[in-house]
């Protein structure tokens, strides 16, 4: 047995105690041959289940890609020089950032699923069609509009019965005016003097999906943007992500690289942040998305 031949019995024919021994050891033989067998049946079942996940997940992944705004749709943002950024800690993130145009409406979404992996990538998916659909109805009250997206996403995650919600914060953009609404991270506005700002969202929403109704919690805020002006908006990937020594990046070295760089393109203090992450975090294992989206006012 020692060898791996678990099923070599030993014939022994008396009755006396090394006999009981022996015809006990013929029974975990048997018993082991039969729990192998099981196992390795077990083991198919386990690659192909596996395969069929990972198949899946790189489905999400994709469409997860395909969804993300593209330079060309960024550059036709008339006011704003914008850069963003995606890069999700496994096969799928739950992340989201989205830039949509419609009818004059600049529409611009940040958020974070809690979780990671298949479910957290279809929310996450479910979160940029119900806001680019909504947006095509023209919907444009900040409450309705938050509203409306957590009724969509707070029914499918009772129905599905995932315990999954998310923080989310919508801008919508017109001649250098912003309106922020939404539960999400500090925004960052560095001014064209490269003074820096800070705009809490604790109060302008309520994480989506985790009450049914969330509109006594929606409010909005007004920032006025001036030529020159960077506005960053991130998830927790980056201000919590590790070094090895386990310190976070936290929110004032993000802010200090956006100080130091605010003179440069949309396109190059996305750079110089990314850098800087990376960086800080040297063979840490990166255990969160990290996301990025940087306006500037031209």
């Amino acid at each position: 047995m020692a060898s791996g031949n678990i099923d070599h019995k030993i014939i022994l024919d008396n009755k006396d105690e090394l006999g009981q021994v022996v015809g006990a050891f013929n029974k975990i033989a048997e018993a082991l041959v039969g729990a192998n067998q099981e196992i390795t049946v077990l083991n198919d079942r386990l690659k192909s289940e596996n395969m069929r996940m990972s198949a899946e997940l790189d489905v999400t992944r994709k469409i997860q890609q395909m969804l993300l705004p593209k330079d060309r749709e960024l550059k036709e943002v008339i006011g704003l020089d914008i850069a963003g950024f995606m890069e999700p800690a496994d096969e799928v993130g739950g992340d989201y950032y989205d830039v949509l145009q419609h009818e004059g409406k600049v529409k611009i979404g940040i958020g974070d699923v809690t979780g990671h992996g298949l479910e957290s990538g279809v929310l996450m998916i479910m979160l940029q069609t119900a806001v680019r659909t909504l947006l095509t109805y023209n919907e444009a009250d900040p409450v309705r509009f938050l509203t409306a997206i957590n009724t969509v996403i707070y029914d499918n995650m009772q129905r599905m019965k995932w315990d999954k919600n998310a923080s989310l914060a919508l801008l919508d953009y017109h001649e250098g005016m912003l309106k922020l609404s939404g539960q999400h991270e500090e925004m960052i506005v560095v001014r064209c003097n490269g003074s820096a700002e800070r705009f809490d969202t604790i109060d302008l929403g309520f994480p989506i999906g985790l009450d049914e109704d969330i509109a006594d919690f929606v409010a909005q805020t007004l920032v006025q943007l001036h030529s020159g002006d960077v506005v960053v908006l991130y998830t927790d990937g980056i201000t919590e992500a590790k070094n090895m020594n386990k310190v976070l990046y936290g929110l004032d070295r993000l802010i200090k690289v956006i100080q130091i760089n605010w003179q440069q393109t949309a396109t190059e203090i996305r750079h110089a942040v990314i850098d800087d992450v990376r960086s800080h975090i040297g063979q840490q294992k990166v255990f969160d998305d990290i996301t990025l989206l940087v306006l500037k006012q031209k």
